[in-house]
């Protein structure tokens, strides 16, 4: 009788010794996330339009490049400040592991949705003004990522159309219903004021609106600036038409928008940034630091671009010298 309760004892320490050590590896695997685990993961994307469509292409790759298994479900608001509380609301009802929100509408309406999961945003102008976060170095309980505005991206731009296009009266186009929008143009405002100019401003609540926004400036103006105003440059194109026809100089906010027919922009790109914030999700899914630690990055990278056809279209005599300011853009 003994001899069965010592090989019972024996049988059953060798048991809780392998469950120890299956435990231990288990807790290991979900600090990491798990080395097999597919997470699920919402793309609130605000718009359709090329800045926002790089970042999430890089945020996508950067999870890839991480060895991070992923099935996003991938949602577009297209401009349409409702649908982002939709998308929103919806990625928090299928329990979503993290949310990437591209743009600040749709940064916004997750930061409602939830305290909980996990949101990184990206392409967001003023994350603190827009009450995403405290400052840059104190992010949110579960919401933190990169921001697209440079602190000297406008600032260059606004000094080339001042200095060497010698504009008088810059007219801007934007949605004042976009956070983002308003507080750019606040600092557009102040810098073409410093520079002895004025601005003329002409606020539009949709994407139909902005073609005759671009109309109403002819005559008034010597230049036109769209900031990276996603209603906007969701129409660009519109813009674009009238800039080329009436011979008025256009200014953009970021790279994606110069290459499609501005003269010139101060930026990085959208992609790059995407990619940053995908790094930060990739640390958050994996377990190596908590949304809380990952404090808001600016863009790395910041150069002038002109686009010398644009340039030419819209009546401007290209100057060589400009190439000391910047580089100019060769359509490739």
């Amino acid at each position: 009788m003994k001899k069965k309760v010592k090989g019972l004892s024996i049988a059953l320490a060798g048991m809780l010794l392998l469950a120890g050590c299956g435990s231990k590896e288990t807790s290991s695997g979900s600090e990491k996330g798990g080395a097999d685990k597919e997470f699920k993961v919402g793309i609130s994307q605000f718009a359709p339009h090329p800045s926002l469509d790089a970042a999430t292409e890089g945020f996508k790759k950067a999870l890839a490049d991480k060895g991070i298994k992923v099935k996003f479900d991938e949602q577009n608001a297209q401009a349409d400040m409702n649908n982002t509380q939709t998308i929103a609301k919806n990625f928090v009802g299928d329990k979503v592991d993290l949310i990437f929100a591209n743009a600040t509408p749709s940064a916004t309406a997750a930061l409602n949705a939830t305290k909980d999961i996990p949101i990184i945003f990206t392409s967001v102008t003023d994350p603190v003004g827009a009450g995403l976060v405290k400052a840059f170095d104190q992010p949110g309980k579960n919401i933190t990522g990169t921001t697209d505005n440079h602190p000297e991206a406008t600032k260059k731009t606004i000094n080339f159309i001042t200095d060497e296009v010698k504009a008088k009266n810059v007219g801007v186009i934007y949605n004042s219903g976009e956070q983002n929008s308003e507080v750019q143009v606040k600092e557009v405002k102040k810098l073409v004021e410093e520079k002895g100019a004025k601005l003329v401003e002409v606020s539009v609540a949709n994407t139909s609106e902005v073609k005759q926004a671009a109309e109403s400036l002819v005559g008034r103006v010597d230049a036109i600036y769209v900031p990276t105003d996603n209603t906007v440059v969701t129409a660009l194109d519109s813009v674009i038409s009238v800039a080329n026809s009436k011979k008025i100089p256009l200014f953009v906010g970021e790279l994606d928008s110069m290459k499609k027919g501005a003269v010139a922009a101060t930026g990085f790109n959208y992609y790059d940034i995407g990619y940053q914030s995908g790094v930060m999700a990739a640390d958050i899914l994996s377990g190596k630091k908590k949304t809380s630690e990952i404090p808001v990055e600016l863009p790395k990278t910041l150069k002038l671009v002109i686009n010398k056809k644009a340039a030419e279209a819209q009546g401007l005599d290209v100057k060589e010298e400009w190439s000391k300011l910047g580089e100019f853009y060769d359509g490739k």
